[in-house]
């Protein structure tokens, strides 16, 4: 036998060992790839939504100052003067009870205007606009700048606008991609996240009291090009003081329906004329009830959603306990979300490891 055909022999016999050790390098380097990318998700959402991650966030630009998009710099926000001189107003786009708001440009830059529409309602105004000052984190709408002497405040736009009609821009061509369950549970965590923020926040326990009805819950939401959810309209975020006793009341009418809270109803029947002196004030809770009716929308009715709703029920079942105090808290509904969808992601991609096994 020559020299030649001894050593492709040698390669022969030595080929079926080289193949195992080549079938277990990729299966531990899938194996490595799978357990990694978990513990990314785990710290990402760990540190997303977590209430307080945004006091070192390293993409936040100090108090007093902004930036949005690509921008690589914080500016200061505009002041009375700058958006007079910079801010052009294009067309109204949305209007409620407290304001106005027009699609506007500034420097090349799409924003959002908002005008006060009544003076009578200037309180509710200026408190919305206190709450953007001091609330700015991932979890609410970017602020640019304000002018209280002409109560005009200017925001971050998000062509999308608010969660309403959510089908809708799921079907949209270019966002139909996004319509998974992944990313309907996503938005659940978001929106739970940012209860839990308010709930915790720097200012103390701030109820979200506009949200007589799910329409109303949805219109103080906005979604994002890449389906995030950031609150915006901060109106109505009275403060429950335990310490001090203090309760809030949305609002001095009637409240009817069961998606506010049992507490939020006249507890006096129809035999007695509503009072609002006689109605009783209550606590942060009332948020509480609403997260399973939110979620449930956001879910949809595609793929998935209904096994999502399963894991859910016992969560979702606790949130509507008629006694507020037996409801969880927001961090626990959070950290539920959380938990369940690193779980189905975790469990979407085991098969497909086992089937390189």
């Amino acid at each position: 036998m020559s020299g030649c055909q001894r050593g492709f022999s040698r390669m022969e016999k030595k080929s079926p060992h080289s193949k195992q050790v080549h079938v277990r390098t990729g299966i531990t380097l899938v194996l490595l790839t799978f357990v990694l990318i978990n513990l990314l998700l785990y710290f990402y959402l760990d540190h997303h939504f977590s209430p307080w991650h945004s006091s070192g966030d390293p993409d936040l630009c100090p108090v007093g100052s902004f930036k949005m998009g690509s921008m690589e710099t914080c500016l200061p926000l505009l002041s009375c003067e700058a958006m007079r001189k910079e801010v052009r107003r294009l067309k109204l786009v949305g209007e409620g009870a407290v304001k106005k708001v027009y699609l506007g440009e500034w420097k090349e830059r799409k924003v959002a205007v908002s005008q006060l529409t009544s003076m009578e309602l200037q309180d509710d105004f200026l408190h919305g606009l206190e709450m953007l000052k001091a609330l700015q984190s991932k979890h609410v709408v970017t602020l640019l700048g304000y002018c209280e002497e002409n109560f005009t405040i200017l925001t971050e736009y998000h062509p999308l606008g608010s969660l309403k009609d959510l089908e809708e821009k799921f079907n949209l061509p270019r966002f139909r991609s996004f319509n998974t369950w992944p990313n309907r549970l996503r938005l659940a965590v978001d929106y739970a996240a940012i209860i839990n923020y308010l709930h915790n926040s720097p200012l103390g326990t701030l109820v979200m009291c506009d949200s007589s009805d799910l329409d109303k819950v949805l219109s103080q939401y906005l979604l994002t090009l890449d389906f995030r959810i950031v609150a915006n309209d901060l109106d109505a975020l009275p403060l429950v003081s335990r310490e001090k006793g203090q309760l809030v009341k949305c609002g001095h009418r009637q409240l009817w329906g069961e998606f506010v809270a049992p507490e939020q109803r006249w507890p006096r029947g129809e035999d007695m004329e509503f009072d609002d002196e006689h109605m009783p004030p209550y606590d942060e809770k009332t948020d509480i009830w609403k997260i399973p009716d939110v979620c449930d929308y956001l879910l949809g009715h595609g793929e998935g959603s209904d096994i999502i709703r399963l894991h859910l029920f016992e969560i979702h079942k606790e949130c509507k306990k008629r006694n507020p105090a037996e409801r969880p808290s927001a961090q626990t509904v959070l950290n539920t979300y959380k938990h369940l969808l690193m779980s189905l992601l975790k469990d979407s991609a085991a098969p497909e490891v086992r089937d390189m096994l």
